[in-house]
């Protein structure tokens, strides 16, 4: 019944995908992501996380191309983390006009800006890399509609953290929603900065 709630193309994918019922952590989460609270989402490993994340990311932008500016920004660890989810966002998105962008700090900054510049929707990077297209100018989000962080257990690193609070520092009001297997100390002190009246899923 999940499923059948997300966007008419969503469902065909995940019928093309044989992807018949929601694992028990996307039965509860997906309806209080898709209802636009803020949300830490704990739960351990091969639990449907990243699927939870890139169904409720699609279906929060209609899976449409809008504009230039990202409407969507998702936070990862590295740049093999990133490529994967690129790849794995791609699986979704060929047969939609959604644009995805990957960026991380081995590709040339310059580069970034410019291709991000084009239009994009959707931008895969890390917190570091985020802040300094930041910095640079290189990223507007004055259309940001969600920004998710995934298997955002590696926030506890001090680098990490600090770059995220600067990071949601420039961003004007948005959904976030942040996906780790637990519930680390460091991440609850988010509520104190962006994850306003957050909402706690634990499976």
């Amino acid at each position: 019944m999940v499923f059948k709630k997300l966007h008419p193309y969503l469902q065909e994918i995940l019928e093309r995908f044989s992807f018949e019922n929601p694992t028990p952590f996307q039965k509860i989460s997906i309806p209080i992501i898709k209802s636009g609270t803020n949300v830490f989402c704990t739960a351990p490993k091969d639990s449907g996380k990243t699927t939870a994340l890139i169904l409720t990311t699609l279906h929060k932008l209609n899976c449409e191309e809008v504009g230039n500016a990202p409407r969507a920004v998702v936070v990862v660890e590295n740049k093999e983390r990133a490529l994967e989810l690129y790849t794995k966002f791609l699986s979704y998105t060929k047969q939609s006009s959604v644009r995805v962008y990957v960026s991380y700090k081995e590709l040339h900054i310059d580069i970034q800006k410019s291709e991000i510049f084009e239009g994009i929707d959707i931008l895969i990077t890390t917190p570091r890399t985020l802040h300094k297209l930041f910095l640079m100018n290189g990223v507007s989000t004055s259309q940001l509609k969600i920004f998710s962080v995934d298997d955002g257990d590696f926030l506890v690193q001090k680098s990490e953290y600090t770059a995220m609070i600067a990071i949601t520092q420039s961003i004007r009001k948005c959904q976030y929603v942040i996906f780790s297997e637990k519930m680390h100390p460091m991440l609850r002190r988010f509520e104190e900065h962006f994850m306003e009246r957050a909402r706690r899923i634990k499976l």
